[in-house]
């Protein structure tokens, strides 16, 4: 496998394999996909396994990875044999898994309607937060599912290396965004106009979302619209679901930026220039 990811110039993207061939082999094989069987219709949900919970909503892989529950190799497990092993309170993890859906709803506020300020402000809680805690979990799994999964199914060796591409540029983004371009319009916002646009920087970041939008439609290519096959295990499946989360999230992320926040900053700076 080692020398499959180096074929494909993932040995120096973060890829971290430390496997004796037992262990490796044993890793693998508990990764392979078992049918999922699901409890009863009105089983409590603490009597649920963990991988069926998953299987059912592949976004409540979250909750689990939170609390370093195992959803995949030890998915057979009930919720409630789960909790007690982590010494975690079961009611706790019931709520956030009940939450989950209403969680990620949207606010029935529209962020375009914001001033400058608030507008920004609000990027960088909700959509670059999303980011800084979404993008290193996508990696763990999207480097694990390559791992075990990509000498059967090639594609997904892209998929690590395409999602690698994706993480290093929104890093950088998300700095060049936080530490210069957004204080810059705040302080616009305070009068203190000490240059006479922000064009250049703009052209810059819209230049960088281009890039990530191309990226994010080879994942979709390569993962059939992120749609898992059949047989695939739980990890594969929550990582599928992950990218598709991400992909909604930039695409919000990425509009409020460009056709609101952006405009209206230039708007802005051209007002108190005349």
């Amino acid at each position: 496998m080692r020398s499959l990811l180096s074929k494909h110039g993932l040995m120096n993207k973060k890829v971290s394999f430390f496997l004796e061939p037992r262990q490796e082999a044993e890793f693998i094989e508990s990764m392979s996909h078992h049918e999922t069987i699901y409890s009863p219709i009105g089983t409590p949900l603490l009597d649920r396994t963990v991988g069926e919970l998953v299987a059912e909503r592949p976004g409540r892989s979250r909750v689990f990875q939170s609390v370093a529950i195992d959803f995949c190799c030890q998915g057979g497990r009930s919720l409630r044999e789960a909790c007690e092993r982590k010494g975690i309170s079961p009611d706790w993890v019931v709520r956030q898994i009940e939450s989950e859906l209403e969680e990620r709803s949207d606010s029935a506020e529209n962020p375009a309607n914001l001033p400058i300020t608030e507008l920004i402000s609000h990027i960088v809680l909700k959509h670059h937060g999303f980011l800084k805690s979404e993008l290193p979990r996508l990696h763990a799994m999207s480097e694990r599912v390559a791992h075990v999964h990509g000498e059967k199914k090639p594609s997904l060796i892209e998929v690590f290396q395409v999602f690698c591409s994706i993480e290093e540029e929104l890093t950088s983004h998300m700095m060049k965004e936080e530490e210069m371009l957004f204080p810059a319009m705040v302080r616009f916002t305070q009068g203190e106009a000490f240059f006479t646009s922000l064009d250049g920087p703009i052209f810059c970041m819209i230049h960088e979302h281009e890039e990530v939008g191309s990226l994010l439609s080879r994942l979709r290519e390569l993962t059939d619209s992120f749609t898992p096959p059949q047989e695939a295990c739980n990890t594969y499946r929550a990582l599928f679901a992950g990218l598709g989360d991400l992909e909604e999230d930039l695409h919000r992320h990425i509009h409020l930026e460009n056709t609101v926040l952006f405009p209206a900053a230039q708007a802005m700076v051209a007002g108190k220039s005349h």
